[in-house]
């Protein structure tokens, strides 16, 4: 084990940079928040999951680190992104001294996190996934619909107006039942459940396999009714 922590990756400069630069790009081409705030929501959530599950603590750290450094192959281009990213990931944290075991674990789950090409093919890579395609939140809109009186109106995009329809989510794992939750308010005068799962339906697909990885089945509530 190293001392590479999630507290050293998070204040690392050169990793901050290609996080806000990787936002950058996105959000030039329309995309919604990728910044720090996706990055660290989906830190919190791969490591509660796997806690909750009773992985021991450098393995729900390793789970936070690869769920921080997820996306920043956005920065070389949104087509393989995990792979750029898995690749951008290992050269940083080699360059650390971080120990190959580790890092192996952690690239893994990086170049395995985008539904076109994403396996679950590690108790990290699972964790990443379910934590990385369960951040739907209307904050991760760009242009808010209060904006429209300067020309920008959230129901000209699809992802922009279902993250814009949800009020709230929660991820919970129950180890009783056996499952991963992902629980949505979706406001529907400005997005239908039906266009959710329009966009969101490889993702959801993608979490199922996840959640099997870990031995649990997932679950899809929406407006209060379970849907997957």
């Amino acid at each position: 084990m190293s001392n590479i922590t999630y507290k050293y990756i998070k204040q690392n400069k050169e990793i901050g940079t290609y996080i806000a630069h990787a936002d950058a790009a996105l959000y030039s081409i329309g995309y919604t928040e990728h910044s720090t705030a996706h990055a660290e929501k989906s830190a919190k959530t791969a490591y509660e999951i796997l806690s909750r599950l009773d992985y021991d603590e450098r393995t729900c750290e390793l789970a936070q680190i690869a769920a921080y450094m997820h996306d920043i192959g956005n920065l070389i281009n949104r087509e393989d992104h995990a792979q750029s990213g898995a690749v951008m990931a290992f050269r940083l944290l080699d360059g650390m001294g971080m120990p190959a075991e580790e890092i192996a674990v952690i690239v893994s789950a990086i170049g395995n996190h985008d539904e076109k090409t994403a396996r679950p093919v590690n108790p990290i890579a699972a964790a990443v996934i379910l934590a990385d395609k369960t951040d739907v939140r209307r904050s991760r809109v760009r242009h808010p619909v209060h904006e429209e009186e300067k020309g920008v109106n959230v129901t000209q995009d699809i992802h922009d107006r279902v993250n814009y329809a949800c009020v709230k989510s929660d991820v919970a794992v129950s180890e009783d039942l056996g499952t991963v939750s992902l629980s949505l308010t979706i406001d529907e005068e400005i997005s239908s459940i039906m266009e959710y799962f329009e966009i969101f339906l490889d993702r959801m697909v993608l979490c199922r396999k996840a959640a099997e990885a870990l031995k649990l089945k997932f679950e899809l509530i929406m407006n209060n009714s379970r849907v997957l």
